[in-house]
């Protein structure tokens, strides 16, 4: 018979060759009894019968032996109907292996990508013991074996009062002694009766974030609740008193300065916004800096109204590449800043040149300087190394945060320098393959000047 044959019809064929084997010696017996043997047709039926049972007992003692045997054994070998109940067996037996195979190569693969997440995961039994642990859990918690209650792991007190409320609604945050200065939240997530998920996540950069978000509202609140008061009060003067028209006008300028450092404060924070939100200047896109660094100069020599000597070296015909109206913003910037904080009479000198391929672009002042302590802090929003001078000289604290984003967009670094009573001296440093060659960049200039020969901007962006 073919071995794909049902299972019932297989059984089927062994009951009816156990019955047709009894059918047989039952004939040859009544045979022999019918011509006068009745012994001998005793003794064949016995014989017969015998045989059978021990044959059935020979197999059965067999089955049993190896089915006390370990897992990795091998089926006896049979012959007729255990024969191939043995190979139906068999059979089985390498389904089931094959089974167990595939789903241990894929819990080995689950296990494998569970221990790649930076989360800490571990499986708890309704006795808080532990069942499984990933990789982070094992290196934040110092979990090994398991069997063993979560607390002996975790032990820090909040966590342990987390455990014994049972309100698993929200996360306990705490630090870890495993990870200074990271700070995590433990959750844990109910499954079912008999288990319970600890997930441990580092919200580190997420509680730096939201500081970082209640100090900038806090900070623009400030910022802008102090020149409205001033506003709001020389509002109220020329509301409530007749005053002379001198004392007038010195009023209303004052309300024209607050507004305009408003007014300042609003375009600093749209311009941080800006640049936050939109993608990286493009690599392929040249910029003349020669033009751009004269435009600026300038508009900066208007508003130092001839106080300070502003120079400008251009020691390379090289230009950049990226944008152009960021890459004005952050002069513009430097430049001004110089002029606010450099007193009348002290020089401020602007350069342009490449050094090892990178381009250096430092705006150099004889000011107050900075103490040392304060470098560190200052491209941070709003910080101000004299908040009482910087409001008086119209500076919204967000100028050199506004450089260094336009910093990092154009993948250079910016380097500060600074000596109190000596001045300070602001570079960007970009990478070589910001740089732009001199020849591509006035080849594209002349084609953008054939194509547009009534158009003139400088500082306009140039395919190179």
């Amino acid at each position: 018979m073919s071995a794909s044959w049902p299972t019932a019809s297989r059984f089927e064929l062994i009951l009816f060759r156990t019955l047709l084997y009894v059918g047989a010696i039952a004939l040859a017996a009544a045979a022999l009894a019918w011509v006068h043997a009745p012994m001998v047709a005793m003794w064949v039926l016995v014989a017969g019968l015998a045989t059978l049972v021990a044959y059935h007992a020979t197999y059965l003692a067999r089955l049993h032996h190896w089915a006390a045997l370990p897992r990795q054994r091998e089926l006896p070998f049979g012959f007729g109907s255990w024969g191939h109940a043995f190979d139906r067996i068999n059979r089985h037996m390498r389904q089931d292996t094959n089974e167990r195979a595939e789903t241990a190569a894929e819990l080995e693969r689950l296990h494998a990508a569970v221990d790649l997440l930076p989360d800490g995961l571990v499986v708890l039994d309704r006795f808080d013991h532990v069942q499984w642990s990933n990789r982070s859990a094992q290196d934040l918690h110092g979990i090994f074996g398991t069997r063993r209650p979560i607390d002996h792991f975790v032990r820090q007190p909040e966590f342990l009062a987390y455990l014994r409320e049972g309100d698993f609604s929200r996360a306990v945050t705490m630090p870890l002694s495993s990870a200074p200065g990271h700070r995590f939240a433990l959750k844990i997530v109910p499954t079912d009766d008999a288990y319970r998920l600890l997930v441990t996540r580092d919200i580190t950069e997420t509680s730096r974030l939201e500081q970082m978000r209640r100090d900038f509202v806090a900070n623009v609140s400030h910022e802008i609740r102090t020149p409205l008061t001033v506003v709001a009060g020389f509002v109220e003067t020329l509301l409530d008193m007749e005053l002379p028209a001198e004392e007038r006008r010195r009023c209303l300028e004052m309300v024209q300065k607050q507004t305009t450092t408003m007014q300042r404060l609003v375009e600093d924070l749209l311009t941080l916004a800006t640049l936050e939100s939109t993608s990286l200047p493009p690599e392929h896109t040249g910029v003349l800096l020669e033009p751009l660094l004269q435009a600026v100069v300038a508009d900066v020599r208007a508003l130092s109204a001839g106080r300070h000597p502003i120079a400008l070296l251009i020691e390379s015909d090289a230009g950049l590449r990226g944008a152009p109206s960021e890459l004005d913003s952050a002069v513009r910037n430097l430049l001004t800043n110089a002029v606010r904080y450099t007193p009348d009479g002290g020089t401020i000198t602007v350069t342009w040149r490449v050094v090892d391929g990178e381009g250096v672009l430092s705006v150099r002042d004889t000011g107050i300087g900075i103490a040392a302590e304060h470098l560190p802090r200052l491209t941070e929003r709003f910080y101000r190394v004299d908040r009482g001078r910087s409001r008086d000289i119209g500076g919204t604290g967000l100028g050199l945060a506004i450089v260094k984003h336009v910093a990092q967009r154009h993948h250079a670094r910016l380097e500060i320098e600074s000596r109190v009573g000596y001045g300070s001296m602001f570079a960007l440093r970009f990478p070589s393959a910001r740089v732009a060659n001199a020849a591509s960049l006035k080849a594209a200039a002349d084609r953008a000047e054939d194509a547009s020969p009534d158009t003139e901007d400088p500082a306009q962006p140039l395919t190179a």
